[in-house]
């Protein structure tokens, strides 16, 4: 059985050169990054390119995913995050793709990398602060310390809150890492387990129908795991950019 660590190894594809003994490289890593976005975008293209009063189904679906971060976003931000509207609807979508594509088989799954993640969470946690401190100057660092909090409790307090926000991207990234990757480790295990069963004979056969109900299940609960993430990665992102509106609550 082959390793399940093997599914999220990075291989060139077309490699430029190298720079400082560093080789330059058009990954698979890459390649899906770029089918996820090029999907995500011919998606909701196709899907708003007639704007049929009587919406089609796929129009439907736009639509539904549109409102679907609207309302996460105002939920937690306010009226007043619907200006960082493209920047979280394209993180769900981007999100969501990689998530999709890598329940392929054979495929690759980009969100298994933390490096990946954790870019995606940097790019949120440098737009909360940079434009925390541009709308609100020295105030935004009202944020380590809550209101109503006692000033006699602010040295104790005030050290936790900014630990607890320098560890936002690492927090924020992990989170949906891990998740996709213990999913599909575990699934490639099984999915394993099946075919090394099955080569057996009949007695093997027979022995793979548990592991195989249970690669279905896993499955299955992936597919929903991939869609969970991607609602949880932004809902994370909307309630970071709160703080950078509304520092003070």
């Amino acid at each position: 059985m082959a390793s399940p660590l093997k599914q999220f190894e990075i291989k060139p594809i077309v490699t430029f050169g190298e720079i400082a003994g560093q080789e330059i490289a058009f990954t698979n890593s890459a390649a899906y990054m770029v089918a996820a976005t090029f999907l995500g975008g011919l998606f909701l293209f196709g899907a708003t390119l007639r704007r049929e009063l009587v919406p089609s189904r796929i129009q439907s679906s736009a639509e539904l995913l549109y409102e679907f971060v609207a309302k996460t976003l105002r939920d937690n931000a306010g009226e007043a995050g619907m200006r960082f509207f493209p920047l979280v609807f394209s993180l769900f979508m981007f999100v969501l793709m990689a998530n999709l594509l890598g329940m392929l088989p054979f495929a690759f799954t980009v969100t298994s990398h933390i490096i990946v993640t954790f870019a995606l969470a940097m790019l949120v946690f440098l737009t909360v602060t940079f434009y925390g401190l541009w709308a609100h100057g020295l105030r935004f660092f009202r944020l380590f310390l809550p209101k109503g909090v006692p000033l006699v409790l602010a040295p104790l307090i005030v050290p936790i809150e900014i630990v607890s926000y320098l560890s936002r991207p690492v927090s924020h990234s992990v989170r949906l890492f891990a998740v996709m990757l213990a999913g599909h480790i575990t699934l490639k295990v099984f999915a394993g387990f099946v075919v090394s069963l099955a080569s057996l004979g009949a007695v093997g056969i027979a022995a793979a129908i548990l592991p195989l109900f249970m690669t279905v299940a896993l499955t299955a609960l992936e597919l929903l795991m991939s869609l969970i993430q991607a609602y949880i990665f932004t809902m994370l992102t909307c309630m970071y950019l709160a703080d950078a509106l509304r520092p003070e609550h």
